[in-house]
């Protein structure tokens, strides 16, 4: 992992402004805005002049196209972890069948979260949730959660699991023949998974991200 302090090269208002609206609809959209869209949202008359702040971001190594033709962030607004210290962790949206979660295809960008949350030596990733199964157990739908990866977990532990291709975040039950995903919501439609014990968890959820607006804190939960 990449630590950062400051950003030497400071951006322009309409280009920080740009890449704050990406940054904004990549973290609660999944989706980067369109040229046409950035366009309008800076107020230019041509969208050859959005197309231009897109390519100045890019040559500054701010973004890039995926092999999907999708635009990832690959660094993090430059002035906002302050002078605090903080590390790029990786948002990553839900994983296709057969790919795995971290997989540079399911990377949407990368986020400045301090080292007081995501802390070294261990590694990290982002995850914006979806539903209300865990609705209980503090996490709500929209969410984006700070992952520690790691393969074993604790009995109540809200772990992180692919589960036909795709991540969920469930509360960890063992029994003696068995692992146990278990729903903490209060809706009655969310029933248990039931995987066998050599079931292997992707990480640990450890602290629910406030991700408006660039902010790089979090509240810990764990």
């Amino acid at each position: 992992m990449l630590l950062y302090t400051m950003d030497p090269r400071p951006l322009l208002p309409k280009e920080h402004e740009a890449l704050r609206h990406i940054r904004n609809r990549l973290v609660h959209g999944g989706q980067a805005p369109s040229v046409r869209e950035l366009q309008e949202r800076l107020g230019y008359q041509s969208p050859r002049s959005a197309a231009l702040i897109l390519s100045r971001l890019a040559a500054l190594g701010f973004i890039r196209r995926r092999a999907d033709g999708k635009l990832q962030l690959v660094r993090d607004l430059p002035d906002d972890a302050g002078h605090a210290t903080t590390v790029m962790v990786p948002l990553v949206g839900t994983a296709p069948c057969g790919l795995p979660l971290l997989a540079e295809q399911n990377v949407e960008a990368n986020i400045q979260v301090s080292t007081g949350l995501a802390r070294p030596p261990h590694h990290y990733f982002l995850l914006r949730t979806m539903g209300d199964s865990m609705n209980r157990a503090g996490i709500a739908s929209g969410d984006v959660v700070l992952v520690r990866q790691q393969s074993t977990a604790d009995p109540g532990d809200r772990v992180v699991a692919l589960i036909d291709g795709e991540a969920t975040i469930k509360r960890l039950r063992l029994s003696p023949d068995a692992v146990v995903l278990e729903p903490v919501s209060d809706n009655p439609d969310h029933k248990p998974i039931i995987v066998s014990t050599d079931f292997l968890v992707q990480g640990v959820v450890v602290s629910s991200i406030p991700l408006e607006e660039g902010s790089s804190h979090g509240r810990h939960t764990q």
